[in-house]
């Protein structure tokens, strides 16, 4: 082969080369981005419109309705979901795989441009990428504390936060921007606090309070040329707060009636309708976003000095503190250090594992030196191909540190064994190298083929183990390269004189000789066979574990859903459960019970209805005995209320967190309460593990005081339903009168009662008419109270409740669907209106999607490789005897499988499904030795038996080395528990089984293929060579 050929005369250029992809990996290593997933992108794009003041009903039929309609018949456009909140709409809009999601983006926009005018004081709808989820691109989540001793009122932490604390961190490098959200309510106001019985005693009507206020803004007259100059003209309408309250409104008796006599104006922040805590104190949230390619571990590093730097200065003498939510280093450190320390110990073991074979220091270590530069030099075009140090990187490197020494442990094994036949030093390196050349081309090909598949996995799974399959094929490939440069030369110089291996050579011989007799009869050929083949396809069918999404990887965190009862308000919120929540929880923050708290933080809904608890333990290892306390103690005894703890999930961002969803459409809204009720007791009957959610829930209401104007009244006073409806606004949450720019930045003018009404208080305003005169509101209009939605789900038009269902613990995703599906959709169907239809989605539609898309690919691989066997090999009959021992791995894996189940949850998720997969590429080697040199015997004049016995004689040692080191390479990930380890815990199991059953059993099912002599009456699609040694 001219490639070894040329690095056996330049051995001096091939360790400068060597030495410069060492150094550009290790330099490229510390370059990479780290964090914790690969970057996840979304067929989503997301509409926000923001409504101040609005219910769920308003939102729905204002803005959402409108939005719908433009919507219809988006080209790519899968399904159409939008929540109205209060004061809130979001639509989420789902594409299909294959949609442009750039021009999808485009047309959004457009069409959005097409919407019918919205609500004057409602914001203009903002498109958001990724379906307006940020989790993949948040950094970390912080919380700035306000104690007691804070220098700062209550209505100046948000300006505090916006002014100093922002900028300060938006400078840290790495950090893109920073989002002030939980408790920060909307930002600052120009709020005119009105006294409506002062203001109807001085005979001042509300509605020319918000036309004189409303129209102070600031205009531009034009341009005037004066002389030589020309002039701009800028009209200065606008007033400032303290030109505000000296507005004169009207006169009477003379004097001027002016806005400060019947109002107070100032600027401030917007009331907040959160409650949110942390560690105790109140708090406001922020999540800090990093900047695209940002390392996370240095840009937090960075963040913490910067944190420190200010808890220890300004914030400190402030009585603030700005402390850590989950972070994510601590959990990207452990998995790094996890899969470290195993891609170490497996190289170590696999190296033990050559030197058992070998017992040559030297040899062993000309083998060993190919996983450290194979897996630097897998760094580089990692790096050249734009991709981050990550839990499935690294998961790929340690898969392959096992895998790259098989090409080396054939060339060298065949070095070896000619160098003991008496062969010099350099024509062993060039022969052995050339007399395997055609068979690890072909066992590397299928290799690294077969993930090309995996590459072609469009949705949320393709993207999370792409990183997987670039890695390990990259390290096999270049390990072809290392194979057939490094190794010949460093095998040339460093190994010395060999010994005959006479002995060696006949254990061998023997051993060959003992399975020839288990093919020495045509009958004993086709049990072998029928049994072996058969057995295998029977056993698999038998034992294949039921189906899971992703793997389960914990969070060392528990996080709680509280949903308040019907009409709670934020003090009730605050004073009966929050304060509560705090109470409990504050022994264990003070380390006073077990277990210890690192932190935790309330954070509840704006529009009331329910609130969420994040806690997370001290010990990692008591996250499961926290679970239990929040449940059962922190939580428990508050009536009314309902509420469920469950240990956090990291890959519940991408709908990785094994929840299913069930949802329930109709336009009968008395049916949909009736339907929600049953279905969560059938629910809790049916997966007493489950923890289920509705959302929403038509069963809890808001109160409201519907106010029906009298017309004929109205019509008597001179006054129109839109001026009372204004009136009304004005004298309940505000009235958005326009925004005011006070140089720096747009705040809205809210004008409002100074003081809160009661319903009779309500009735009882004075009015001041057009025509003159007074009059109680209770005269206008007349009121009634009723209930209304808190929440306001659609789905595809159609209002829809979705019950968000967890994975009970120890059950497969496949078996949670088949129960929900035959156990209590039936059940619950007698309860739905006639209207109503029930589909599923989350973590049920993404499985199904997933494994129609890698049954193809699966079906796809078997092809790449049959086509590639069969081109390499010149024969489509020695590709099918390579294929056909595929079955022995799959047995291998499954049965695996299933004792790993005995000792820890390990279902058939799709990382394990992707193992079974990359299996294919694995145990095909073995066969690729065996046949290639079978045919190679024949070549040289052996009958087809003794061609056979030869093969095994001589491949049996390789075969055995390559599989021994992959299996010690993987079995650390299979055995060492720790951060992330049930990521490639089931892949790891499933490679480890297969491996080692295939290796022992294709020993014996070859053998009889190759005698078969029925197969070669096939027809031979490609014409063999007649010299198979013309393919070195």
């Amino acid at each position: 082969m001219n490639l070894t050929e040329k690095s056996l005369k330049n051995p001096a250029i091939l360790a400068v080369i060597t030495a410069m992809v060492a150094a550009l990996g290790v330099l490229m290593l510390t370059r990479l981005p780290v964090q914790l997933f690969p970057n996840i992108e979304q067929p989503q794009l997301g509409v926000q419109v923001f409504w101040r003041g609005a219910s769920p009903a308003e939102i729905e039929s204002e803005i959402i309705e409108p939005i719908e309609d433009v919507m219809q018949g988006m080209p790519g456009l899968d399904e159409m979901r939008t929540f109205s909140n209060n004061t809130f709409g979001f639509v989420s809009l789902t594409f299909t795989l294959e949609a442009d999601m750039d021009r999808a983006l485009i047309e959004v926009i457009s069409r959005i441009n097409r919407l019918p005018p919205l609500p004057a004081d409602a914001d203009r709808p903002q498109v958001l990428m990724n379906g307006g989820d940020p989790s993949g691109e948040t950094l970390i989540y912080l919380f700035t504390q306000f104690s007691d001793e804070s220098t700062l009122k209550p209505d100046e932490y948000t300006r505090f936060i916006d002014e100093y604390v922002v900028p300060e961190l938006v400078s840290v490098e790495g950090v893109s921007n920073v989002s002030v959200e939980a408790g920060a309510g909307f930002g600052e106001q120009l709020q005119i606090e009105f006294d409506p019985e002062r203001a109807a005693a001085l005979g001042i009507d509300i509605r020319n309070i918000a036309a004189r206020v409303g129209r102070t803004v600031d205009s531009s007259g034009g341009f005037m040329d004066v002389g030589r100059r020309r002039y701009m003209i800028n009209f200065q309408g606008r007033y400032e707060p303290e030109e505000l309250r000296a507005l004169i409104l009207d006169w009477r008796d003379g004097s001027p009636v002016r806005l400060g006599d019947i109002a107070t104006v100032k600027t401030g922040p917007a009331p907040t309708n959160q409650v949110v805590y942390q560690n105790g104190r109140p708090a406001i949230g922020m999540r800090i976003i990093r900047e695209s390619g940002a390392n996370v571990l240095a840009t937090i590093d960075k963040l913490t000095e910067k944190l420190d730097q200010m808890n220890a200065g300004p914030l400190k003498e402030r009585g603030i503190t700005i402390a850590k939510s989950f972070d994510p280093s601590v959990f990207i450190n452990r998995a790094i250090n996890l899969l470290s320390g195993n891609l170490f110990v497996g190289s170590m073991l696999a190296i033990g594992i050559l030197w058992l074979f070998l017992r040559q220091i030297r040899a062993t270590l000309v083998i060993a030196m190919t996983i450290p530069i194979c897996l630097l030099a897998t760094m580089i075009v990692l790096g050249l191909f734009g991709r981050s140090v990550n839990v499935i990187s690294l998961a790929g490197l340690a898969f392959a540190s096992g895998m790259v020494v098989d090409a080396a442990i054939v060339v060298l094994e065949n070095i070896v064994r000619l160098r003991e036949k008496g062969e010099k030093p350099t024509a062993a390196s060039l022969l052995g190298a050339q007399q395997v050349w055609g068979a690890l081309l072909a066992s590397t090909a299928t290799t690294v083929a077969i993930f090309v598949p995996i590459l072609f996995l469009k949705d949320v799974e393709g993207q999370l183990f792409a990183d997987l399959a670039i890695t390990i094929a990259i390290g096999v490939g270049l390990s072809l390269i290392v194979a057939v440069t490094v190794l010949p030369v460093a095998a040339e110089r460093w190994l010395k004189k060999m010994p005959p291996a006479d002995e060696r050579s006949a254990r061998a011989e023997r051993f060959s000789h003992r399975l020839m007799k288990l093919s020495s009869t045509p009958l004993r050929r086709g049990v072998v066979i029928v049994g072996l083949i058969g057995g295998s396809l029977g056993l698999s069918w038998v034992m294949l574990p039921n189906l899971n999404y992703l793997p389960p990887i914990k969070r060392d965190a528990v996080d709680a859903f509280i949903l308040f009862p019907s009409g709670a308000n934020q003090e009730m919120i605050e004073k009966e459960v929050v304060d509560v929540i705090v109470e409990r929880l504050d022994p264990y923050m003070k380390g006073e019970k077990e277990p210890a708290l690192r932190n935790y933080y309330i954070i509840t809904f704006p529009n009331g209805q329910g609130g969420t608890l994040g806690v997370r333990a001290k010990d990692q290892n008591k996250v499961k005995e926290l679970q239990e306390i929040v449940q059962n103690e922190i939580l428990a005894g508050f009536p009314d209320i309902f509420a469920f703890a469950q240990q956090g999930n990291l890959f519940g961002g991408f709908g990785g967190d094994g929840a299913v969803e069930l949802a329930i459409q109709s336009r009968n809204l008395d049916g949909l309460r009736e339907a929600t009720t049953q279905a969560m007791a059938l629910i809790s009957e049916h997966l007493p593990g489950a923890q289920t959610q509705p959302n929403p829930d038509p069963n809890v209401v808001t109160p409201e005081l519907k106010v029906s104007p009298n017309d004929r009244r109205l019509a008597e006073v001179g006054m129109r339903r839109d001026d009372l409806a204004a009136i009304v606004r004005a004298l309940g949450d505000g009235l958005w009168l326009g925004e005011h720019f006070d140089g720096d930045k747009r705040v809205d003018m809210i004008l409002k009662a100074d003081h809160e009404l009661s319903p009779e208080d309500l009735m009882s305003i004075p009015l001041v008419t057009p025509l003159g005169g007074t009059v109680p509101l209770g005269e206008l209009v007349n009121i009634e109270r009723g209930v209304g939605p808190t929440f306001i789900q659609r789905i595809e038009g159609r209002r829809s409740v979705s019950f968000n269902i967890s994975q009970p613990d120890g059950m497969a995703l496949e078996d949670m669907v088949d129960i929900l599906k035959t156990k209590v959709e039936p059940a619950l169907r007698t309860y739905l209106p006639p209207d109503a239809t029930i589909t599923y989605g989350g973590s049920a539609d993404a499985l199904e999607r997933a494994v129609t898309s890698l049954s193809m690919n699966f079906v796809l691989a078997l092809g790449l490789l049959f086509m590639i066997l069969a081109g390499l090999f010149r024969s489509p009959k020695d590709a099918v005897m390579v294929v056909i021992t595929i079955p022995l791995a799959t047995v291998g894996g499954v049965a695996a499988l299933q004792l790993m189940n005995l000792v820890t949850f390990t279902p058939l998720d799709l990382l394990t499904m992707i193992g079974f997969i990359i299996l294919l590429g694995l145990v095909v080697n073995n066969a690729i030795l065996l046949v290639d040199r079978t045919r190679r015997g024949e070549a040289e004049g052996l009958s087809r038996v003794e061609a056979v016995e030869q093969a095994v004689a001589l491949r049996l040692r390789p075969i055995f080395m390559s599989t021994s080191t992959t299996i010690m390479g993987m079995l650390p990930l299979v055995l060492f528990p720790g951060a992330g380890s049930a990521i490639y815990r089931g892949m790891a199991t499933t490679i480890v089984g297969g491996m080692a059953v295939s290796a022992i059993f294709t020993l014996v099912l070859l053998p009889c293929l190759l005698k078969l002599e029925g197969l070669g009456n096939l027809k031979r699609l490609f014409r063999r060579s007649e010299a198979y040694g013309a393919a070195e």
